[in-house]
């Protein structure tokens, strides 16, 4: 298991999953960001960080993330 900070990759990938697969049940992507957050743990900051580690671009963020294959994790 790979720690990358205080979180370890596991539930980074899953809290950047779960933001792409339930984003359409939200009016805005923030939301369901939130809403992951609640539901895993770290603050809806955190999770919005955890996309942006995809393509390692700091823009990218979890929209790109979709873009460049996240979903297949």
């Amino acid at each position: 298991m790979t720690i990358h900070g205080r979180y370890p990759a596991e539930l980074r990938e899953r809290a950047v999953r779960m933001v792409l697969d339930h984003e359409q049940e939200y009016e805005s992507q923030w939301e369901a960001i939130t809403s992951v957050a609640e539901m895993l743990g770290p603050t809806a900051e955190t999770v919005r960080k955890f996309g942006q580690g995809f393509g390692g671009e700091p823009s990218v963020g979890v929209v790109g993330a979709r873009a460049i294959g996240a979903t297949s994790m």
